[in-house]
């Protein structure tokens, strides 16, 4: 399982146009993608501050079937015109206090396009040691 919490700062005066792009994103995940946990957004306590929580079966499934898909690389061009931040964060739900499986690295397979092997270099996951002794 993959889940990961973005946090995002956007550009002052493009928060309309960010959540007209995320709302699209968002219906085209949902119809489109079978495998979705979680696809959320919300806006944060501070000015121009958003999280976004995905949650995948596992990180293959979110790197192919989500990251690469040609209306999640037809939305990245906009989001990247509107994002000032941006953090990247992967979280391990806690069993018995989330309904999400762990979340877990593992390996893209060895046919992955070469656009999912960019994105995985930059989209690790890193399961830190002190939640295996948690599990």
């Amino acid at each position: 399982m993959a889940t990961v919490l973005i946090t995002l700062k956007i550009k002052e005066g493009m928060e309309a146009r960010y959540e007209e792009i995320q709302k699209d994103l968002y219906e085209k995940t949902h119809s489109l993608e079978s495998d979705v946990l979680r696809y959320e957004m919300w806006r944060g306590a501070e000015p121009r501050s958003y999280y976004c929580l995905l949650s995948f079966p596992d990180y293959n499934t979110f790197m192919i079937k989500h990251q690469i898909s040609p209306h999640h690389e037809d939305a990245t061009p906009p989001l990247m015109e509107v994002i000032e931040e941006e953090g990247i964060e992967w979280v391990d739900p806690i069993q018995g206090a989330s309904p999400l499986p762990p979340t877990n690295a593992q390996d893209l397979p060895a046919d992955a396009p070469e656009l999912a092997r960019t994105y995985g270099e930059m989209l690790k996951v890193v399961a830190p040691n002190w939640w295996m002794s948690l599990r």
